[in-house]
């Protein structure tokens, strides 16, 4: 069996500032092996990693991120709201976490999150698509969203990147509806992974990757169902039982 990837949701979310530098960095000091981060688009077109469309709860703008530029963006702080020593801390580029990424020591895959549900941001598969390939990342990289008719345009955009499908309820034998999108991946939530579909889906090449999976137990259970990968706001907890 291939190693199971460790994805840092939104980088090291329990030790750190959501989807920030220094939680994309601490992520991998802790042993994560992929990254999980939310990508959205500015109002002048530029990528930034983000969850929230409204920029309320980590900056305290009431500011749409569609609203605003990637200056405005850049003056807003975002890490004082989960603790007073991060302050400073700023909204990402796509960019500047696919170069950490290319930097990186060891090979980390990257879980690329579309936040097209809400805001369909024009042009937002081409532009994650073209700056992967641009940092020649396209065989580390899996793009996912809970909008698949997204996923069916960065396919057909970019075979060579895989994608992967979120859901949050019961999807019936997911992995035949994995390969009518050619997707290859599920990332369900962990509650809708039982181990008999693990077992189907790989016999498909569907691979599981069940999120936000942050307990002890939970992720112990997944391990022995034979998960892909687990995307977890602790990748230290998830590092310390692979290496067991």
């Amino acid at each position: 069996m291939s190693e199971l990837i460790n994805f840092a949701h939104r980088g090291a979310a329990g030790h750190r500032p959501e989807n920030t530098m220094v939680s994309f960095r601490y992520a991998l000091e802790l042993g994560a092996t992929g990254i999980e981060t939310d990508v959205q688009m500015t109002r002048d077109g530029h990528l930034v990693l983000i969850h929230d469309e409204s920029l309320q709860r980590t900056t305290g703008s009431p500011a749409w991120v569609k609203d605003v530029t990637l200056e405005e963006l850049r003056q807003l702080e975002a890490g004082s709201w989960y603790d007073e020593k991060y302050r400073g801390e700023r909204i990402p580029t796509l960019e500047e976490l696919l170069e950490l990424v290319r930097q990186a020591k060891s090979r980390v895959v990257l879980n690329l999150e579309l936040k097209n549900g809400l805001i369909q941001y024009p042009e937002l598969e081409r532009k994650v698509i073209e700056a992967v390939r641009a940092c020649a990342l396209s065989e580390q990289t899996v793009i996912s969203s809970f909008n698949h008719y997204s996923l069916v345009e960065c396919k057909a955009l970019a075979p060579e990147i895989k994608t992967g499908i979120l859901y949050m309820e019961g999807l019936y034998e997911p992995w035949k509806y994995a390969g009518s999108i050619g997707a290859e991946a599920l990332h369900a939530i962990q509650y809708a992974v039982r181990p008999e579909f693990v077992a189907e889906a790989t016999a498909h090449g569907v691979a599981y990757h069940p999120f936000t999976v942050n307990e002890i137990h939970e992720m112990t259970a997944l391990i022995q169902a034979g998960v892909a990968g687990m995307i977890t706001d602790y990748p230290d907890r998830l590092a310390g039982l692979l290496s067991n």
